[in-house]
């Protein structure tokens, strides 16, 4: 019986190591594999990781980039987001806010200070028509990485003025919330485009600024931004910039255009119809194959740039052609018996009062506020500036029916596919 124990083992012992070294060399094959495959994959990162190195230590010095002009190439621009110090220009972040957007204005915050302000430190001024809460005010400082300053604004800057008549103001309420116009029905809504069309850039706390940038709450900024928008102002001499551009609601602006014309009419010496942006906002032929899908009532082809987004000069607002423009307009009651938007008023006050080389299209700055956004075309810029967006998306507006951008392209600084002027 031993023997036939002894025999059996011996028998399978070399079946026994067989399958041992079967098992090691399938092991060490395996692990050889994975290992050749994650030194595979560290080699594919480590390149991905460094493929912009040259781009990302480049500076302003290599030759100012013409922006606004290069985004569906494949190519990036010197860009101005390396430098560990950079200086700051005489500008402030400038937001319109209530107590209780205290959640939307810290996400607003948080989002432009990753993606631009936490490098420059610029100062946040708030404005409010009632007294800000020690709650948003210590919320907001701890955001922000400069300076906050928070102004309360005059009541004669913010309320109806007497001019309005009562009765008709409340008749033109009713009638614009039953005709389904929207913020129709709104007092407050009126208050606030009045106020951002003639009395933001009065307040006293904007007074030693010379350039502002307008963010709203709950807004999100998709990219990191290739340079200062205040210094790209500076130095090439722009007066305003924008991200969007659309088309108004016809409804909430009826006689605006009307106005407008007797206001040219009475001021031929302050507007230069040789060399202004007249065309941009008259403009209503077919651009490819596309016909504008909204058919104005006027002259007006109700084009405007989406203000919820702005960068601009404060000596434009501040200058005695936009305040003759603005008195001329306020005085016939428009905000109040009609609905008229400060994104209209601003955009044609700019077509008007600016040269087309005066106004910039930011679109390499990806941006995003309910409903429409704008994202960077060229995938290698995307990643470059680490974006979190689709140019494909829903929400991107840029070339669809309802965007004004490509008849911006067509009458208004052009589109250019080259890198250098």
């Amino acid at each position: 019986m031993k023997k036939t124990i002894v025999t059996g083992i011996t028998v399978l012992l070399p079946f026994l190591f067989g399958y041992l070294c079967f098992i090691a060399q399938a092991v060490i094959t395996t692990s050889l594999g994975h290992r050749s495959r994650e030194a595979s994959y560290f080699r594919k990162s480590e390149e991905i990781l460094h493929k912009f190195d040259s781009e990302r230590r480049s500076n302003l010095l290599s030759g100012l980039p013409k922006l606004s002009t290069n985004t569906y190439l494949d190519r990036r621009n010197a860009l101005d987001n390396t430098i560990e110090s950079p200086s700051r220009e005489n500008a402030t972040i400038l937001m319109l806010v209530r107590n209780w957007e205290l959640d939307g204005a810290l996400k607003s915050m948080r989002s432009l200070e990753d993606r631009f302000n936490g490098k420059y430190h610029y100062d946040w001024t708030f404005l409010n028509d009632v007294p800000f809460e020690n709650a948003f005010i210590e919320a907001t400082t701890a955001m922000a990485s400069g300076r906050t300053a928070y102004g309360l604004i005059p009541p004669s800057d913010w309320n109806r003025p007497d001019t309005v008549d009562e009765e008709d103001f409340e008749n033109c309420l009713q009638l614009m919330e039953e005709k389904g116009v929207i913020y129709g029905g709104s007092r407050s809504y009126r208050n606030m485009c009045r106020f951002n069309s003639g009395y933001f850039f009065r307040q006293k706390l904007l007074d030693n600024y010379q350039y502002y940038f307008r963010v709203e709450p709950d807004v999100e900024y998709y990219c990191d931004f290739p340079y200062d928008p205040f210094k790209l102002l500076r130095e090439q001499r722009k007066k305003y910039g924008f991200v969007i551009s659309m088309y108004e609601y016809e409804d909430t602006i009826p006689t605006l255009w009307d106005a407008v014309e007797d206001f040219m009419a009475d001021n031929s010496d302050v507007v230069d119809m040789t060399d202004n942006l007249y065309q941009f906002i008259t403009d209503d032929s077919v651009i490819g194959k596309d016909a504008p899908i909204i058919q104005s009532n006027s002259a007006y082809n109700l084009c405007h740039f989406w203000s919820n987004f702005e960068v601009g000069d404060l000596s434009f607002f501040r200058s005695d052609e936009y305040l003759k423009y603005f008195e001329a307009l306020d005085a016939r009651g428009g905000f109040y018996y009609e609905r008229w938007g400060d994104a209209p008023v601003h955009s044609i006050a700019v077509a008007l009062l600016l040269k087309p080389s005066e106004v910039i299209h930011f679109d390499q700055i990806g941006y995003y506020h309910v409903p429409f956004g704008t994202c960077p075309a060229a995938h290698d810029m995307r990643l470059h500036l680490r974006c979190l967006c689709d140019p494909t998306m829903e929400e991107n507006i840029d070339i669809q029916p309802h965007s004004c951008l490509v008849r911006w392209w067509k009458c208004g600084s052009g589109k250019f596919f080259m890198q250098n002027a």
